[in-house]
């Protein structure tokens, strides 16, 4: 049983892990963006904190550190985000966008989006 286990162990060590890929279907979505309406330095899901002046956002299922560029459907403004927490946890709604990033695309409630997560 030792030598299975050092043998499991040793593969696991030898193997090159690559992040996450995004499959097409979470490539391009749209939707409803929301604002982040938690207090400055609270918790996110990565494990970091909540900054409003930062250009982050939350999604379900995008992995940590993914750029993904958001596009305003009404104006055309677009802007890249990185996805630091899990979220929206509301129905119809795709991406939570800190104030900064909402502030970027023109909008500070709800907005019509498109996610671009090929960056």
């Amino acid at each position: 049983m030792k030598g299975r286990m050092m043998l499991c162990i040793a593969t696991i060590l030898g193997c090159a892990f690559s992040p996450t890929s995004v499959t097409s279907s979470l490539a391009e979505q749209a939707g409803i963006a929301s604002v982040y309406s938690h207090e400055s330095g609270s918790a996110t899901a990565n494990g970091g904190k909540l900054n409003h002046a930062a250009l982050t956002a939350a999604h379900r299922t995008l992995p940590f550190g993914s750029k993904v560029r958001v596009t305003n459907k009404s104006n055309g403004r677009s802007v890249i985000v990185t996805i630091n927490d899990r979220g929206p946890f509301v129905r119809r709604r795709i991406i939570d966008l800190s104030p900064a990033a909402a502030r970027s695309l023109g909008f500070s409630g709800l907005a019509q989006v498109g996610i671009d997560a090929s960056q």
